[in-house]
């Protein structure tokens, strides 16, 4: 793969992580609600769903999907319920009692944040029409295409971390700075209209 294909996919797929999404929305709202230590548990599930739909992609399978009406569909309603769950959820609960100390809420179950992260990762379908559609593009058949897709899927999970990590260090920050108590029911609200509305907005969109 020659240098300037490689920086050309960097740029697109930095572009496609930085942009806010369940995932990075997710994200924040763990880092608030756990801490920003509970919330990489998030980014590990997330970069694992990420890992599991390139490794998909190489095999051709996403391929099926991404052209299946009914798989597809089925993924993205699974999706759209999930986001709509999490934020009623939110909104019903809230993210509990934040602090500027950064004391947050330590109840939270490594296992749970990792799944919840794998979960919005594989019931995306942004996630498969972009690792369907995108890789193939950087590839040179007449070049061994392991190696090839290795770099491509290590390159988009290493931007998928660093994006996610910054969008929960941004909630830590915003936390902190806070000069007063922050309303976790108020933040519930917030997020959870959000995950509503990112879940309604998933739901009456075509591939």
């Amino acid at each position: 793969m020659q240098l300037e294909s490689w920086i050309t996919f960097c740029s697109i797929a930095l572009l496609a992580t930085a942009t806010p999404g369940p995932a990075a929305l997710l994200v924040s709202v763990h880092s608030l609600t756990f801490g920003f230590r509970k919330s990489l548990c998030t980014v590990l599930g997330n970069v694992t769903g990420l890992f599991i739909m390139s490794g998909l992609s190489v095999l051709g399978l996403s391929t099926i999907v991404l052209h299946s009406a009914v798989a597809f569909t089925v993924i993205k309603v699974l999706g759209a319920l999930y986001l709509i769950y999490l934020g009623v959820k939110l909104w019903r609960h809230g993210l509990g009692k934040v602090d500027v100390s950064g004391s947050a809420s330590t109840s939270g179950n490594v296992l749970s944040l990792y799944c919840q992260g794998v979960l919005v990762a594989l019931t995306n379908p942004k996630a498969i029409v972009f690792t369907t559609a995108l890789f193939p593009q950087f590839i040179v058949v007449s070049e061994p295409l392991l190696a090839q897709f290795s770099v491509l899927v290590f390159s988009f999970m290493s931007l998928s971390v660093l994006c996610l990590c910054s969008y929960a260090l941004a909630a830590q920050s915003v936390k902190n700075k806070t000069p007063k108590l922050v309303s976790g029911s108020w933040l519930g609200k917030l997020f959870g209209s959000t995950f509503i509305g990112e879940g309604c907005f998933l739901a009456t969109t075509a591939k």
